[in-house]
Formats: structure tokens, C-alpha cells, sequence
């Protein structure tokens, strides 16, 4: 089985994932994945805080993923190594706790998933560089231009896309007042040619379906078909 939702700010939203929230975990195991849409929030400070819910996470009946967002600490992340998983390269904070990295295809589970976090901080007015607020939230062009070989090589077909934000067409759609950047508009070229069946994204804090294809996801955990 595998699941999937939004934001969960490290302890924040978290909540969310317990048993009460999310009963279906009752019948899962470590074969069946829950993956989170970013602002993953528990790669932050490695303060002690941090641990317990990391190990929160480790003791359920599932394996955690998750693409990175905005609010993440990527100098600590970058420090966490990197091995291979679901035929691409992902990063292990801890067993059953892994980073899906920028533009890669996985096959989990048999399905075939085109991953590309990362996304603008509307607030980084407020925030201190390397403190509260990382350049490298945004993809640089030598990441999106290895995204373009890695779906070169797969014939830009998958069956499942997962980011942060949302391409700049669907933005406009769901929260207009939200800033385009140089990412919102890369996975608007890729959404034009990408033949998926999902698209899977957090950061916008509300659970809407725009339309058969993508999905914002915050508080709800729907499962993948």
C-alpha cells in the first residue's frame, strides 16, 4: 500500500499520522510506504525534539518517504547519506525514514513515481540564512536539467509526479497571489509533456483536487491506486 500526504512541519502537523488520524496503518508494514509532499520539517536543528519524532516515525508500521520543500534545513540534509533505493538514489535519515531526492523515477511498489521538490519561502523576509532559511530550496538548473535527462530516459511516461509546489498554470488556479518562479515554471514545461496519471503536492496547505490529475494535499492521506 502506498499513501500519501501533505506538509507536516516537523511535530506541527504531524498529528495527522497517529493512529486515531490514520487507522489504516494498522494493517500496514514495513513494505508499504507513506510519502509526504514536502516541508518534511524533522531535518531542521538535530535537537532533541527532532529525535523523538523521528524515532515516533521509525516505530510505525511503514516506511516513510518524502520529497524536501521550502522550510528544510538542506545543509543538515545534505549531510545524511546517500544510497540506493527504489532504483534511484535516496537519502537515509534513518531506517525507514528517506529523502526522495530532486528529478529522479522510482519504482515503488511497482509504480513508477518522477520526483522534484523544493519550492519559494512567501516568508524568507522573516528568516536568517543558513538559520530559518536555505538558497537551496529552489533547484538550481544544473538539478533541473538532469530532471530533463532522467525523463529523456524514461520517454517521459511515469504513473505518478510528486513535488512541493505546483507548476505555475496550476498555481494561478488554486492560489494566484503566490510568486512564479524559476521552478513553478520548469514543472509547467514538464506537466506539458510528462504523460502521468497523478500529481501529488503540499505546500499550499489545502486538500483540493484541481482536476483528475492534481492533487494539493494538507491534512488528508489518500491512497495511491
Amino acid at each position: 500500500m502506498i499513501y500519501v500526504t501533505g506538509d507536516i512541519h516537523a511535530d506541527i502537523d504531524i498529528g495527522k499520522l497517529s493512529t486515531d488520524r490514520f487507522p489504516q496503518q494498522k494493517s500496514m508494514s514495513k513494505n508499504d510506504h507513506l510519502i509526504i509532499c514536502g516541508d518534511f520539517g524533522l531535518v531542521w536543528d538535530d535537537s532533541r525534539r527532532e529525535h523523538y519524532w523521528r524515532k515516533w516515525l521509525m516505530d510505525k508500521n511503514f516506511t516513510t518517504l518524502w520529497v524536501d520543500g521550502n522550510h528544510e534545513n538542506f545543509e543538515l540534509l545534505g549531510k545524511f547519506p546517500l544510497v540506493d533505493m527504489f532504483g534511484g538514489k535516496v537519502r537515509e535519515i534513518c531506517p525507514s525514514i528517506y529523502h526522495l531526492e530532486r528529478g529522479q523515477i522510482y519504482s515503488i511498489e511497482g509504480k513508477k513515481f518522477f520526483t522534484m521538490g523544493g519550492a519559494s519561502s512567501h516568508d524568507k523576509w522573516c528568516r536568517e540564512e543558513h538559520i530559518s532559511w536555505w538558497k537551496e530550496e529552489l533547484p538550481t538548473t544544473a538539478e533541473m536539467n538532469a530532471a530533463i535527462d532522467v525523463l529523456n530516459a524514461n520517454n517521459w511516461e511515469v504513473d505518478y509526479v510528486l513535488t512541493h509546489c505546483a507548476p505555475e498554470s496550476v498555481q494561478a488556479l488554486l492560489a494566484p497571489w503566490y510568486e512564479n518562479d524559476s521552478l513553478t515554471a520548469f514543472l509547467d514545461r514538464v506537466q506539458q509533456d510528462l504523460q502521468f496519471r497523478r500529481w501529488f503536492f503540499g505546500h499550499y496547505h489545502t486538500d483540493r483536487e484541481l482536476n483528475e490529475q492534481f492533487i494539493a494535499l494538507y491534512n488528508k492521506i489518500v491512497p495511491i491506486e
